[in-house]
């Protein structure tokens, strides 16, 4: 037993040797895992080649094959075909009209909802437009990037209330219907037949 005594006191030295000296440097260990990364400012000499090409052309605008050909040959074509073509070169915002279907029923209230419609489908198409509502048969828009004019025809002509479209002195309908004035003449003659009829 006496042995036992005479070695309890150098376990207890171990112990606190071991408490004092050994923690403090797995802690020190640990610590020494966390510091701190130093980034220069200067980058230069860095070689960053993890970018892959269309990373690189992210942001910026894209030019079509089309914006790259030499202008035609205006002198044989006609003021219509003339201003197309302008149209397909224009660069900058373009704006104009839409006449909606004449004889439909529909409220004041309507025609925004379609041109809200309109704004959000068009933009599914990567056209850059926004529709107003004017009146009850007429909806205004504007377009960012004139190149766009043949989706956004085609997208507009699509539409089943949209009868007609004007950009500057052009007029886009679909192919085989009347011009408008000559459609609401035709209804408005059509409401007298029946108007007269009613009244025999």
């Amino acid at each position: 037993m006496e042995s036992w005594k005479s070695h309890s006191p150098s376990r207890g030295v171990l112990f606190l040797l071991l408490l004092f000296f050994v923690l403090p440097l797995l802690f020190l260990k640990a610590a020494a895992g966390k510091r701190r990364v130093s980034i220069p400012d200067d980058l230069s000499d860095v070689v960053d080649d993890e970018e892959d090409e269309e990373w690189k052309k992210w942001g910026q605008k894209n030019t079509r094959s089309e914006d790259l050909l030499p202008p035609p040959d205006f002198s044989k074509m006609n003021p219509a075909e003339i201003q197309t073509e302008m149209m397909k070169r224009h660069t900058g915002p373009a704006y104009g009209f839409v006449k909606l279907r004449p004889g439909a029923a529909r409220s004041r209230d309507d025609v925004p909802v379609i041109a809200m419609r309109w704004s959000n489908l068009i933009k599914t198409g990567s056209v850059q437009a926004r529709f107003m509502a004017v009146d009850q048969h007429t909806i205004m828009f504007t377009m960012e990037r004139g190149q766009d004019l043949k989706e956004f025809k085609e997208f507009v002509l699509s539409q089943p209330e949209a009868y007609e479209m004007k950009i500057g002195e052009q007029l886009l309908r679909r192919p085989g219907d009347p011009p408008l004035d000559q459609l609401i003449e035709k209804l408005n003659t059509e409401k007298e037949t029946n108007h007269s009829n009613d009244e025999l």
